[in-house]
C-alpha cells in the first residue's frame, strides 16, 4: 500500500500551490488563445475585450486545474516514485496533500466553467461542448479509469486541446464562424505543445515504463521520441509557409525569423539523454514557442 507523505510545513503554501500549477507550461494554453484572437482581430478588425479576458481565464483555469490533476493521479499511479528528473510534484514531494491537490483540481474546473458562462452563451452549444470535452480529458489525461496519457494517447490530447479546439474555439468566438484559415494556424500551436510534451516523455522513458506508463517514447524508444519532436518542430515551423501560399500575405512569414533559435533545443533533443539537458531542451522549446507565437501574432496583425 502506498504510503502517502505528510506535507511539509511551510510559511509560504502559495509556493507549494503556484510550483503545483507548473506556470512555465502556461504558455501552451495562452499561445493559442492569442493566436486565435490576433487572427480574429485580422479578420475582423475589431475586438470583443470582455470576451478574450473570459477565454484566457477559462483556459488558464482548465490548464491550471489539468496539471493539478496529473500532479495528484501521477502519485496515485507510483508514476513519480524515486528520483524524479523532471520538476518537483507537489504530492510526490509531500508539499502538499493528495486530498488537497484534489480539491485544487476541482476547484479549478469549477472556475473554469464560471469564466466559461458568458462564453457558452456567445458561442452557444459547440463551446459547450469544447469546454465540456476540455475538462473532461484534462482529468482523463492521468486519471479515471482509461488515462489517455498512460496508454499512449497523450499527444493526441495536447494536439487536440493545446491546438485544434484553442485556436479555432477562440476564432469562433470573436469572429462569429469558423475558418478554415484558422484550423490551419491551429496546428502551430498544436504541434509546439506536442514536442514539450515528447521531451517529458523521453525524459521519463524508465521512469514511465516502471510505473505502467505507456507513453509513446516508452513504448517505442527514444530514438522514436527524438523523431516525433523535430517532426513537430519542423511542422510548426512550417505552417506559416502554408498560410503564405494560401493568402499571399508575406507577414505571417516573419516567424521563420525564429528558426534559428530552435537549434539549441533540437541539437540538445538530439545529443543528451539526461535529465537537467533535457530540462533545458523543454526550457528552450517553451521559450521557442513563445517567440516564434509572438512574431506569429505580429505578422496576422500587420
Amino acid at each position: 500500500m502506498k504510503q502517502i507523505p505528510n506535507p511539509k510545513s511551510s510559511s509560504h503554501p502559495f509556493d507549494a500551490w503556484l510550483l503545483a500549477a507548473r506556470p512555465k507550461t502556461l504558455v501552451a494554453s495562452i499561445m493559442p488563445v492569442a493566436l486565435g484572437a490576433a487572427y480574429a482581430y485580422a479578420t475582423r478588425g475589431s475586438m470583443a475585450w470582455n470576451l478574450l479576458f473570459y477565454v484566457f481565464a477559462s483556459a488558464l483555469c482548465i490548464q491550471i486545474g489539468t496539471n493539478f490533476a496529473n500532479d495528484y493521479s501521477d502519485f496515485k499511479k507510483g508514476a513519480d516514485a524515486g528520483k524524479r528528473l523532471g520538476p518537483t510534484r507537489v504530492t510526490q514531494a509531500g508539499l502538499l496533500s493528495p486530498e488537497q491537490v484534489l480539491r485544487g483540481t476541482w476547484t479549478m474546473f469549477v472556475l473554469a466553467v464560471m469564466f466559461a458562462m458568458p462564453l457558452m452563451m456567445k458561442g452557444g452549444w459547440p463551446i459547450v461542448i469544447i469546454g465540456a470535452l476540455s475538462i473532461l480529458f484534462g482529468w482523463m489525461y492521468t486519471g479515471g479509469p482509461y488515462p489517455l496519457g498512460y496508454h499512449g494517447l497523450g499527444e493526441v490530447f495536447v494536439f487536440l486541446f493545446f491546438g485544434l479546439a484553442a485556436v479555432m474555439g477562440t476564432s469562433y468566438l470573436l469572429v462569429g464562424w469558423w475558418t478554415w484559415q484558422s484550423a490551419v494556424l491551429a496546428v502551430c500551436p498544436g504541434l509546439f505543445a506536442t514536442a514539450i510534451l515528447t521531451i517529458n516523455n523521453v525524459r521519463d522513458i524508465e521512469s514511465d515504463r516502471k510505473a505502467g506508463k505507456h507513453t509513446l517514447p516508452a513504448i517505442f524508444d527514444r530514438s522514436f521520441g527524438r523523431a516525433e519532436y523535430i517532426c513537430c518542430i519542423i511542422g510548426a515551423m512550417l505552417i506559416p509557409v502554408v498560410l503564405f501560399m494560401l493568402n499571399g500575405k508575406p507577414y505571417v512569414l516573419f516567424p521563420l525569423l525564429m528558426i534559428p533559435v530552435s537549434f539549441k533545443p533540437i541539437k540538445l533533443m538530439l545529443t543528451k539523454t539526461d535529465g537537467p539537458s533535457l530540462n533545458k531542451a523543454l526550457a528552450e522549446t517553451a521559450k521557442l514557442q513563445l517567440i516564434f507565437g509572438a512574431f506569429f501574432i505580429v505578422g496576422l496583425l500587420i
